[in-house]
């Protein structure tokens, strides 16, 4: 765990243990991405485990959100592991150079809260409240700087050369389930990376989708 990581686990146990167990919080190291869950406290909201990765929402919901402002996104929904409504928010951690190396994330089980507003919207007669927040799509001008770095840690230090085309699949796998291709320009970085064509990196892409529509 990288050190600068290591001194937010007080903080993390603070958060959880102050908001009990309907209260999930993670720390995320992004030198590894792949394993980039370096810490959990009260883990039954999402079910994370250490050693796991980020999800797609770290993406879609934070880097790619209108709403992430000063290295943070507050108040998105996401759905928990056992279908709970959960509230997260996510608050990016820097080195001392300023350098994004992780994240602390935190989940709110807000299921029972969900339905209490349902019904006392019945008993006044109104349209009960949605938690959900709008998708916003909107890329951030730092947020290519994070992104590109999240490619170079996944594709590490390996020789892309010695690759075999499965294992260059896997990467790209990889990356496309956690939304990396939502970024503009991140095509063109993997392909550099990898050292290969972004039409081969689209080819993959393509062959990934239909094995999910197969499978």
């Amino acid at each position: 765990m990288h050190p600068d990581i290591k001194k937010y686990i007080p903080i993390a146990r603070m958060i959880g243990d102050t908001f009990g167990t309907h209260c999930e919080v993670i720390l995320h190291d992004f030198s590894n991405p792949q394993n980039s869950v370096v810490y959990t406290r009260n883990n039954t909201v999402t079910n994370r485990q250490v050693g796991e990765s980020f999800t797609e929402y770290f993406v879609k919901e934070v880097l790619l959100s209108r709403k992430f402002e000063d290295d943070c996104s507050v108040n998105y929904m996401m759905t928990g592991s056992s279908g709970q409504t959960v509230k997260s928010s996510t608050a990016l951690i820097r080195d001392s150079g300023g350098k994004v190396i992780g994240a602390l994330c935190v989940n709110i089980d807000v299921t029972c809260l969900s339905s209490v507003l349902s019904q006392l919207s019945e008993l006044m007669g109104m349209e009960p409240p949605s938690l959900a927040l709008e998708k916003e799509v909107e890329v951030r001008p730092h947020v290519k700087e994070i992104v590109d770095d999240i490619i170079d840690q996944t594709i590490g230090s390996q020789d892309v050369e010695l690759l075999s085309r499965e294992q260059k699949i896997e990467l790209i796998r990889f990356m496309n389930a956690k939304g990396i291709f939502l970024i503009k320009g991140a095509t063109d970085k993997v392909a550099d990376r990898m050292n290969i064509s972004k039409v081969t990196v689209y080819s993959y892409l393509d062959e990934i989708k239909k094995g999910k529509k197969e499978a």
